[in-house]
């Protein structure tokens, strides 16, 4: 324990031991003076902070000042009642304040309580619980404001993080500061009563016990109760005050000085009729003209100082932005700021801005929030943030998706409308434009809103357009999240599974493997929409197969078969034969002798002529495929798999080849095709 946290237990000790222990005048005088100094310091450092957050402690400090206050009251109490004194600062104070007259100093402690009680505490207890409520009626809409600059891109994770988290330390800091406000007043409320009972008790135990007749005793008792009084209420009156500045204090770049000379005196023109208004005072009225002039003249003077000060500056701050400007021009750092491209882009006619303004009743913001949890959870992948921006160069109702600047996709909408996806069999009478459905590309119609309870009756499938555009943006994510998962992205992944699996890791990077060959397996995965979430397991098998080959798409097939149970339950429905589609032994065979390997690894290598037969068989049996509400699988050996989906992989992108590796020994298998070449 340091020297600085023993001295905070000693104080606290002592506050415990003011409270029962009697304590010497001189020692009772000194700690006066530390209360005095300690409530000065206070009120200068509100002063001075920026924002509240700066003075965080200030709510515990409260207590222990307010504790260690009344410790001081209770001792000073005891020595006035016992020994009739209390120090030399409290006797001063006393003689000062009362200046020969008990009832003009007993007068003064009052208004001193007044100000203090009823003015600075009330006051400042009903900001503290104003602002509480206000903090946390209002952390829904921070937190969703932060959120929408993540989404648009603005600020990074990080930013958006600490962010979060001043939002929760401003609703405990105000809540505090409700609770703290509390202690201000019954510090108060506790200093009259104390008062009363020295000045009553006091002067009764001086005429019984000490013989003084009363007007001695009142006399003697007075000056040390009026005393103590005061060197109590005057800290207690700077601690309200710097609880009345915290609790009123807006964030701000400088310190409450310097804000009051530049707003006070924002309008210099104001100090001109303020100082004509009290000359027109002295020359008008009784008032001496030699009290209104020498100020009138102060206040014109500072007018036309603050005016000289004002003026200048406009125009060096005019040629300071264009030197800066130029500057920046000139500096290699603009031309290379403009090379940064963004992960995600999406980008959307000036008639779809009421989609993403939340204002207009827009949610697009709050959706891809929504997307992005889905596709961790769904593919163990953290999409970057995307960023959101209207460009009038598309269509009004048009939008676009770009990856890595490269647009992937784009789309159109109509607003006032509703999509609505025929059952199959379409009918007549809802009427609407037709167009395709965006994520899945099926037939689709724009029909109106009225339009919309007669398409639902029918068995149509309707949805409104944010639905829409967030659908399509999520399946554009998914087909391309392996081109999002680069080094970077990689290494965050694999410093995530340290923090658990430490041993695991070193196991596999950065010997045998190294990031850029991780990375390959996990894109291969995510290519063929493997989630890659459980990635204990994936380096498990890399710890095991690493040492032995670092051709990444060997390592992703044994990957791939360790993952079985996760590919299994992706296609298997409970209760159905997984329905799948084989490849003759022929057909293997070929695809098999067609595989060279290399020093740099194995590639399929066809004859065309082979290459077009198989693929044209594969496509015959993928249309007589009879079941419409399943996706047709490919299901080979594991020696071909990969190899089959190189050649299968630019015609049919959306029918996921599997091996028999690949799949539980329990799950019931059922050929309703084999792929055959003559």
């Amino acid at each position: 324990m340091s020297a600085r946290d023993l001295s905070v237990l000693i104080m606290v000790v002592l506050i415990v031991a003011m409270l029962i222990i009697p304590l010497p005048s001189w020692l009772l005088s000194v700690l006066i003076i530390m209360n005095i100094s300690l409530a000065l310091l206070v009120l200068l450092t509100s002063m001075n902070m920026r924002e509240p957050l700066q003075f965080s402690i200030f709510p515990s400090l409260l207590l222990l000042l307010t504790l260690f206050r009344l410790g001081l009251n209770v001792s000073t109490t005891r020595s006035i009642l016992s020994k009739g004194e209390a120090g030399g600062v409290v006797e001063t104070f006393g003689t000062f304040v009362i200046g020969g007259n008990v009832v003009v100093g007993f007068v003064v402690f009052l208004i001193l309580v007044i100000i203090q009680f009823v003015v600075i505490t009330k006051g400042a207890e009903r900001v503290s619980e104003v602002a509480a409520r206000f903090t946390l009626d209002a952390m829904p809409g921070k937190q969703m404001s932060i959120d929408a600059d993540l989404n648009a891109g603005i600020i990074s994770e990080q930013q958006a993080r600490e962010r979060r988290e001043k939002i929760a330390q401003e609703a405990d800091f105000y809540g505090a500061m409700d609770g703290a406000s509390k202690f201000v007043k019954g510090d108060a409320i506790a200093g009259i009563i104390i008062v009363l009972i020295n000045m009553l008790f006091g002067i009764a135990i001086g005429m019984v016990q000490q013989g003084m007749d009363i007007g001695e005793a009142a006399r003697r008792y007075t000056l040390l109760t009026v005393g103590d009084g005061i060197v109590s209420q005057i800290p207690a009156l700077l601690i309200s005050t710097a609880t009345g500045i915290v609790v009123t204090r807006a964030a701000s770049d400088d310190n409450l000085g310097a804000d009051i000379m530049q707003q006070l005196f924002a309008y210099p023109k104001m100090l001109y009729v303020t100082a004509g208004t009290i000359f027109l005072l002295g020359l008008f009225t009784p008032i001496n003209d030699l009290l209104t002039i020498p100020i009138a003249s102060l206040l014109a003077l500072g007018a036309y100082q603050f005016t000289k000060q004002a003026d200048a500056p406009e125009a060096t701050t005019e040629e300071t932005e264009e030197e800066i400007e130029m500057n920046q021009m000139k500096s290699p750092e603009s031309v290379v700021s403009l090379l940064s491209v963004d992960p995600i882009e999406f980008e959307f006619g000036y008639g779809l801005i009421p989609l993403a303004d939340a204002n207009q009743g827009g949610d697009l913001l709050d959706r891809i929030v929504m997307i992005r949890r889905q596709l961790a959870l769904e593919l163990g992948i953290v999409i970057p943030v995307v960023r959101i921006r209207d460009n009038i160069q598309l269509q009004p109702n048009e939008y676009r998706l770009k990856i890595k600047g490269n647009e992937v996709a784009r789309g159109e909408l109509l607003l006032d409308h509703y999509l609505a996806m025929s059952p199959g069999i379409d009918d007549d009478a809802i009427e609407g434009i037709d167009t395709v459905e965006p994520a899945f590309g099926l037939p689709a119609k724009w029909i109106s809103e009225e339009m919309k309870e007669r398409a639902e009756m029918f068995g149509y499938t309707v949805v409104d357009p944010p639905s829409v555009v967030s659908t399509h943006i999520t399946e554009l994510l998914k087909a391309h999240a392996h081109e999002l998962l680069g080094r970077q992205e990689t290494k965050q992944l694999i410093d995530h599974v340290k923090e658990s699996y430490p041993i695991l890791v070193e196991e596999v990077t950065p010997n045998p493997l190294s990031v850029g060959d991780i990375q390959k397996v996990l894109a291969n995965l995510l290519r063929e929409k493997v989630s890659i979430r459980n990635l204990p397991v994936i380096f498990e098998t890399l710890a095991d197969f690493g040492r032995m080959t670092t051709d990444p798409d060997l390592l992703t097939e044994y990957v791939r078969q360790a993952l079985a149970r996760q590919i299994t339950s992706q296609y298997v429905v409970e209760g159905q034969p997984l329905r799948v589609i084989t490849l003759s032994g022929k057909v293997e065979k070929m695809i098999a002798e067609g595989v060279q390997q290399t020093e740099h690894g194995n590639y399929l290598a066809l004859d065309p002529v082979v290459s077009q037969a198989i693929v044209e068989a594969i496509a015959m049996q993928i249309e007589q495929f009879p079941f419409q509400d399943q996706t047709p699988i490919l299901l080979c050996s594991p020696a071909v798999r990969m190899y089959v989906r190189q050649l299968t992989e630019r015609y049919f992108r959306h029918v996921p080849v599997l091996s028999y590796n690949e799949l539980e020994a329990n799950v019931e298998v059922q050929s309703v095709g084999v792929v055959n070449v003559e």
